[in-house]
């Protein structure tokens, strides 16, 4: 019940036969107004005799001007020209007074006609002529006037029910046209969120499962002659697969109905960098991190872009350079922009994986691979989205670099 009435319009007014069909409702006003002419002839002469020629054409024209308000919707200035046309006709030399026709043009020409220019000519010309028959210009009598007004009246009736009209189909069509962008909206929105989601599962993923792939090889190299150590890389590989499974469990949480009490975990940010970096120290040691600036002042989207951007970048060492690397990781805040700069020294032990998160970038030496990998394309997206840039390219030793500007001006808009 409550959604059809949210899809009523604007204004609807209680449609009664005469609405629905509005041939039938012009048919019979022609038919009223010819009984209406009738009738007021009846009382000034024997015309409805038809005794002669000029009764004949009096009725003809009576006839004329009454059945010409079957189109008064669609040719409204033409059937007041018709209506006038036989009342003049009447005036000059028939012996009767006039049609009741002309009230239903007046009101016609004021409902249904659009053109401005049309609908003041024919209420001018009606005026004038009945000004005249009534000798109001020569000596203005009561009854004149009050049947000059009355011809005004009958007019602006119609003419200002037919701004309202028009006034309230404007009223729907903007409501109809605010609900499409409603919906509109709320489809980007849900698409948004849905990129945001599935950006935020493959960092997660992405991290949590090179820091796992890597531990658990380091692990099988060296359970034979260090079962102890072997033991401990195994158990850092279950901490990381618990910390992944829970991010993921709260990033999908974000797709649950609102009725689902599950709490969500906090999005990272940078005061969670440094429980990132020790991380990452267990399968690459060499991890230095500079810390400059006050880093409490940044929004929250600038500071939550950065987490994942550094992130992605100590991802992308551990998978294709390896744990004998050694990584820069600088985060600086300077005036009303973030810093951001990642850098290893390309130093690798082993073969890069087939995996590679480079694709959007030539490169050479460890680094290289098939284009198949989204990591840099996601971070550049991040840093776009906040106003920002990122740039990432092989150094001139063969490691590789990560750079971006993030402002935090704007940034938690």
């Amino acid at each position: 019940m409550h959604t059809e009435l949210s899809k009523r319009p604007v204004w609807q007014p209680i449609r009664g036969p005469f609405e629905r069909w509005p041939h039938l409702t012009d048919l019979l006003l022609a038919i009223l107004a010819l009984l209406l002419t009738l009738l007021m002839w009846s009382r000034t002469g024997e015309v409805l005799a038809l005794q002669s020629l000029w009764d004949v054409a009096a009725f003809q024209c009576g006839f004329i001007g009454c059945f010409a308000l079957l189109w008064r919707r669609t040719h409204p200035w033409q059937v007041h020209t018709v209506v006038l046309a036989a009342m003049l006709i009447l005036e000059l030399g028939l012996p009767v007074d006039g049609i009741v026709a002309l009230a239903f043009s007046l009101y016609a020409l004021g409902r249904y006609e659009a053109n401005t220019r049309a609908t003041f000519i024919g209420v001018i010309a009606a005026i004038l002529f009945v000004a005249i028959d009534q000798n109001t210009l020569v000596e203005p009598t009561a009854g004149g006037t009050v049947t000059v007004m009355l011809v005004w009246a009958l007019w602006y009736i119609g003419r200002r029910l037919r701004f309202r009209g028009e006034y309230l189909r404007l009223l729907e069509e903007r409501a109809d046209y605010l609900e499409r962008e409603r919906n509109a909206e709320a489809e980007r929105a849900v698409a948004a969120e849905r990129t945001r989601i599935a950006r935020e599962m493959h960092d997660v993923v992405a991290h949590q499962v090179s820091l796992m792939t890597v531990q658990a090889g380091a692990a099988r190299a060296i359970s034979r002659n260090n079962p102890e150590a072997a033991s401990e890389a195994l158990a850092a590989v279950e901490t990381a697969g618990r910390q992944a499974m829970a991010e993921m469990r709260d990033l999908l949480g974000v797709l649950r109905p609102a009725s689902d009490a599950a709490a969500l975990a906090p999005q990272p940010d940078l005061d969670d960098l440094t429980a990132l970096i020790e991380k990452v120290r267990l399968v690459v040691p060499k991890v230095e991190y500079d810390r400059q600036g006050d880093l409490e002042s940044v929004p929250t989207s600038v500071s939550l872009a950065a987490y994942r951007i550094v992130q992605e970048s100590l991802t992308n060492v551990v998978k294709h350079v390896g744990s004998k690397a050694s990584v820069y990781v600088s985060v600086k805040k300077e005036n009303d922009c973030l810093s951001i700069r990642v850098c290893d020294d390309g130093h690798s032990t082993a073969e890069p994986s087939g995996d590679t998160k480079f694709g959007d970038e030539p490169s050479t030496g460890p680094h290289s691979g098939p284009h198949t990998g989204h990591g840099i394309a996601g971070m550049r997206e991040r840093a776009e989205l906040l106003g920002g840039h990122l740039h990432a390219g092989v150094l001139a030793h063969g490691g590789f670099e990560i750079t971006a500007q993030l402002p935090t001006a704007t940034g938690g808009r």
